[in-house]
């Protein structure tokens, strides 16, 4: 049965579209900056509080409640936002942020400069019922029109046309970031989660790694990375290097990195769902605390008990009901470090989305890859 005909939502198993890159010739990419590092922990990394929020310790209570930094982004944003659509679903906007200061500094590489970047971003769709989701990446390196928007501290930025997507956050922040996704999408987004690549090491250990299998060998001295084919249990570090790598696989491109990042979404989801983290009281505190830190959030999910509410819903969701493509792009004839919309297929994505339906496979078939696909699975 094709995507389009199926009467559930979501496509489990599919990976992206495809299709092979083909290279201006002559051109040479760039050298990947070292600073250039993405990552992503979905909401799944609150699940470890679910069961503190009933325990009556109040002093763990509060000071989990005050790790949360949050955004007010309702606010911020105002009435000019599209329409909430009320049939059920949710869409989460997911940010891994580069920040180039504290705790982050020499894990990414670059001066520590106190900039922030999000290099990682993701929309996830979650269904009626909550049972399936698709995850929908956007590259960094997409080139989009950036409308006019006010950061967090009142500073208001004119728009910009033909700019790098990722230029959003490091402009006005996670306010800005939302509404240039909804501006490209033309859908509501409901949350927003934000996590630093320092958490997602921490986490990753609190986890006691992460099983991948990779099906050739990944080397990328610039990632600290050096996996032979097979299956491992990746530490922190580990883990960080293969969401970061980018010329390890593939062409060299974000869009390789990016089907990277997928597979350990995937496997990242099955370990925390099956590690019976909830069963230790050690682990758990320690799990939450690391993860309360770690996020930002809007303000709707900025307390813990809002965020053990979400993390509830989202328990049934298993990685074979995670729907993982890439929005549709293809390489910037004038420059091949660049990506431009594919439009008339992305709009197949987001039509899809906003009426909770599964994502068609001709909206992703032909798009542009980065060559990646199936190097990495769960373990």
């Amino acid at each position: 049965m094709s995507a389009e005909s199926t009467p559930e939502p979501g496509i489990p198993g599919a990976t992206g579209p495809t299709g092979p890159r083909r290279p201006s010739r002559g051109r040479r990419r760039r050298p990947r900056s070292r600073r250039r590092t993405a990552l992503l922990v979905t909401a799944w990394t609150a699940a470890g509080i679910v069961l503190l929020g009933g325990t009556g310790a109040g002093y763990v209570y509060y000071k989990l409640n005050g790790n949360i930094r949050s955004v007010d982004i309702n606010q911020l944003l105002g009435a000019d936002r599209p329409k909430k659509v009320d049939n059920g679903s949710e869409n989460i906007l997911v940010l891994g942020s580069d920040s180039r200061s504290g705790a982050n500094k020499g894990l990414g590489g670059g001066a520590d400069d106190g900039s922030a970047r999000s290099d990682t971003a993701m929309i996830v769709h979650v269904y009626q019922g909550h049972r399936k989701a698709t995850v929908v990446s956007v590259p960094r390196d997409t080139l989009v029109d950036r409308p006019a928007c006010t950061d967090s501290g009142g500073t208001e930025h004119p728009a910009a046309s033909g700019v790098m997507f990722n230029s959003a956050y490091s402009t006005g922040g996670a306010t800005c970031a939302v509404k240039t996704v909804e501006s490209l999408t033309g859908i509501r987004m409901d949350h927003y989660l934000e996590v630093d690549f320092s958490g997602f090491q921490k986490l990753i250990d609190e986890l006691g790694g992460v099983d991948v299998t990779t099906t050739r060998a990944i080397e990328d001295p610039e990632s600290h990375l050096d996996l032979t084919a097979g299956t491992h249990r990746l530490d922190g570090q580990q883990a960080l290097g293969l969401v970061r790598t980018r010329h390890g696989v593939g062409d060299g491109s974000d869009l390789g990195r990016i089907q990277l990042q997928q597979a350990f979404v995937k496997a990242l989801v099955d370990r925390v769902k099956g590690i019976g983290v909830l069963t230790d009281p050690t682990k758990l505190y320690g799990l939450a605390d690391t993860a309360t830190k770690t996020v930002t959030t809007d303000s709707d999910l900025g307390s813990v008990n809002a965020l053990v509410s979400f993390a509830e819903g989202l328990k049934g969701i298993s990685s074979a009901h995670m729907t993982m493509v890439t929005m549709p792009v293809r390489y910037d004839p004038a420059d091949p470090n660049r990506v431009l919309v594919e439009d008339a297929k992305a709009r197949q994505v987001w039509t899809a989305l906003e009426n909770d339906r599964a994502v068609p496979r001709s909206a992703t078939e032909g798009a542009a890859t980065g060559e990646a696909q199936g190097v990495v699975g769960g373990g």
